[in-house]
């Protein structure tokens, strides 16, 4: 049953070293809530995660679209790129914001998964693996979850990895990180789409692929 779309609210997150801008959607009743990893220059404005989330919220998912740099470090970011490939930074940014979650008054009680695009794949990664016991899904897409490194032998979430089968170069990276994963994980291959998406339908099979993941691991147990 598809719930009524709902307005996501910009929060602001005070993490240790930082504030970030996101953007937080609940549905009402929710089932869990997806945190968005963006990567490679991307932020919570990406309309391509945008519209995976509003899906998610139709099936019951609260989402929680996640700015990973400071509007300071964007500044920076643009004409540099020094930060978009800064994995730990990102990665303890996505770990504070699931710790977040876990304390908030308004999301603590729902279980989380997080969504990785790009870079914010490796992030995902990272915070599941500094969280174990809290992140109970994730979901790459179009990733680099080779960038989570020695993380990636520490995760315990299941993890679906998404790349399109014309992306052949990241495949086979995602290929060597699904090797490392001991959690139960899948590689999951989107025909005739290159590495954003955007052929026709293309996204609506990491939708179903995504929201299918989410409802086997974030809702179980």
């Amino acid at each position: 049953m598809s719930i009524p779309s709902v307005a996501p609210r910009p929060i602001q997150l005070a993490l240790r070293d930082a504030v970030l801008n996101a953007d937080l959607a609940i549905p009402r009743p929710a089932r869990g809530l997806v945190i968005f990893a963006h990567g490679s220059g991307s932020s919570r404005r990406s309309s391509r995660n945008q519209g995976v989330a509003r899906e998610l919220e139709h099936a019951g998912f609260a989402t929680l679209l996640l700015d990973l740099l400071t509007e300071a470090e964007d500044r920076i970011d643009v004409t540099s790129a020094e930060f978009r490939f800064d994995i730990p930074l990102l990665g303890s940014r996505v770990s504070a914001a699931v710790a977040w979650a876990r304390t908030d008054g308004i999301t603590a009680s729902l279980p989380v998964g997080i969504f990785g695009a790009s870079t914010g794949a490796a992030a995902a990664l990272i915070a599941a693996a500094e969280h174990p016991s809290s992140v109970r899904a994730v979901v790459s897409r179009g990733g680099r979850p080779d960038l989570a490194a020695r993380a990636l032998d520490r995760v315990r979430a299941p993890s679906l990895l998404i790349v399109g089968e014309r992306d052949e170069t990241v495949i086979t990276l995602n290929q060597q990180a699904l090797a490392r994963l001991t959690a139960p994980a899948q590689l999951a291959i989107v025909p005739r789409a290159t590495h954003l998406f955007e052929e026709p339908g293309t996204l609506a099979r990491v939708v179903d692929l995504a929201r299918d993941w989410f409802d086997r691991y974030l809702t179980s147990g």
